[in-house]
């Protein structure tokens, strides 16, 4: 597969994904979600990959979720809302490799959820946090919520979607959920140095550990599916056109 929105590249025994929109604050559109798919399902099976970095291109973002230009009442890819986000999500807790999220930015909406979704965090101190739906006339109504709340706790997750605020990198290391904290000129050779303590180890127990943490939140898959039908129908709505709309306009969103 050629990729246009992303970069795969191995970097001793971890394989590299990296958005690259840093022009969008590497949010995703259809065939950003397509590649990542392709990309982690081909780095989880490689037998010589020991983990897989996901991150994305520049200084300023992460990932900041759905690209909202290529939103008009669903995404411009497939799946239930235009973007298979149901099956990105579930590929990173499927694959038998710890999956590092490496905060570089903002980490904003969808980007978030990835973060929240993958086995382990290494922020940037300039790294920031949050979600943005309800601003936007969407919501992340699965992993983004309920994996969200079994991470860093329920009143805290309920805050992070219903006032929609920032959180700086070591806000999120205290809720739990980034698991460290580096100066930016430090971030590769931490993410590199936590990629090399786990090539040290037996990945057939890596894996089974992954499934086993997994096993206990697995309904949430389900909550996923039933929450992405619902948020389908959501799109189509004037109230969530004007949350898009608002938001192309730099303009605060009229709900009511």
């Amino acid at each position: 597969m050629d990729y246009q929105d992303i970069i795969y590249e191995v970097r001793g025994p971890a394989a590299w994904i990296t958005i690259n929109r840093p022009e969008k604050y590497n949010a995703f559109r259809g065939i950003t979600c397509e590649e990542l798919i392709h990309a982690i399902g081909k780095a989880g099976w490689d037998k010589s990959i020991a983990a897989i970095v996901l991150t994305g291109a520049g200084q300023k973002a992460f990932c900041t979720g759905g690209d909202q230009s290529a939103h008009d009442g669903a995404y411009d890819g497939r799946g239930t809302i235009g973007l298979p986000v149901e099956e990105l999500q579930s590929l990173i807790r499927d694959v038998p490799k710890p999956v590092i999220a490496r905060v570089n930015g903002y980490a904003i909406g969808g980007g978030n959820v990835l973060v929240t979704c993958c086995d382990l965090a290494i922020a940037s101190a300039t790294a920031m946090f949050g979600q943005v739906g309800p601003k936007v006339g969407s919501v992340d109504p699965g992993f983004g919520t309920a994996l969200l709340a079994r991470a860093i706790g329920e009143k805290k997750a309920r805050e992070i979607w219903m006032l929609c605020r920032r959180y700086s990198a070591q806000q999120a290391l205290e809720m739990g959920l980034v698991n460290t904290v580096v100066p930016p000129d430090e971030l590769d050779a931490e993410v590199e140095r936590w990629c090399m303590e786990i090539h040290a180890l037996s990945p057939t127990a890596i894996a089974i550990a992954k499934k086993s943490f997994n096993l206990d939140s697995e309904n949430i898959r389900a909550i996923s599916a039933m929450g992405m039908q619902a948020l389908s129908l959501f799109y189509q709505t004037e109230e969530s056109r004007e949350g898009v709309k608002a938001f192309l306009e730099k303009r605060p969103p009229k709900f009511r």
